[in-house]
């Protein structure tokens, strides 16, 4: 592997895993269309933990909070802030592991990585996050989560193993249909994608720790330190322009690149 095409593997990575565009569908489609093997699940590892990084450095206070909390929660006291982030963060992310274990043994996984699967959740997730965006109430903040809220959310979550769906974007959209602004409804879903990353990340780790090398540890370093740099700059962009910008331009993005996917897919 070259180290532009790291590179490459990396930004797109590191970009588009919090926008709500689908870093999976574009990292699926990055080998179709450059003409290279797929960078394999190592490099995955290791870019995945890059934008893992830096959601945890943007948002450090909130996830300092929830980190304290995790004690008292396991002692079954929900009764501080930091007690029920950590709560509700794991009930979140439980639909995911559960559908994502399902999906693994049965081996949809690899059924589903089609570019017309991506075309198609490319084109219609883009217009269900942009009705609700555009008609969605907003009426709560992110300190109005609650249970309810976080099974809910973490049911849209799970929808995102589907590729080219958009893992942030979809829960975005749950949180919009819930009634949360477009800040608040991003920053849950950004802290939602931590214990969602970490659960991925140690699966794909097991899976590739007994053929990792010192050359294949030195590349996955470097798409992790890439990753975490293109990541942690498309969440600091994306959480600016939300103070003043809808999600509209990258529905249009996502029609467009679904438009595409999709004429293809069916013209050869």
């Amino acid at each position: 592997m070259s180290l532009f095409y790291l590179f490459l593997v990396a930004l797109i990575q590191g970009v588009t895993e919090f926008l709500p565009v689908s870093s999976s569908g574009h990292l699926i489609l990055l080998p179709y269309f450059v003409g290279i093997d797929d960078q394999g699940q190592a490099i995955d590892v290791a870019v995945h933990i890059g934008t893992l990084g830096a959601v945890v450095a943007y948002f450090w206070s909130d996830v300092k909070v929830g980190l304290l909390g995790i004690p008292r929660m396991l002692t079954g006291k929900i009764d501080t802030p930091g007690a029920k982030l950590a709560f509700l963060l794991l009930i979140a992310t439980i639909p995911v592991i559960i559908l994502g274990l399902v999906i693994k043994v049965t081996g949809l996984s690899d059924a589903m990585r089609s570019i017309r699967v991506i075309g198609w959740t490319m084109l219609i997730f883009g217009l269900v996050l942009y009705w609700f965006d555009q008609k969605g109430p907003t009426h709560k903040i992110d300190t109005d989560w609650s249970i309810k809220d976080a099974i809910i959310l973490g049911l849209w979550q799970a929808i995102a193993l589907i590729p080219g769906t958009s893992r942030s974007g979809i829960t975005i959209t749950g949180a919009r249909a819930l009634g949360y602004s477009r800040e608040d409804g991003a920053k849950i879903a950004m802290l939602m994608s931590i214990p969602t990353i970490l659960a991925s990340g140690i699966l794909l780790g097991a899976e590739v720790a007994g053929d990792a090398d010192w050359e294949l540890l030195k590349y996955a370093g470097i798409g992790a330190a890439f990753a975490f740099i293109a990541a942690l700059g498309a969440l600091v962009l994306m959480m600016r322009l939300l103070r003043s910008v809808s999600f509209t331009p990258y529905v249009i993005y996502r029609v467009i690149l679904g438009a595409v996917l999709l004429i293809i897919s069916y013209s050869v």
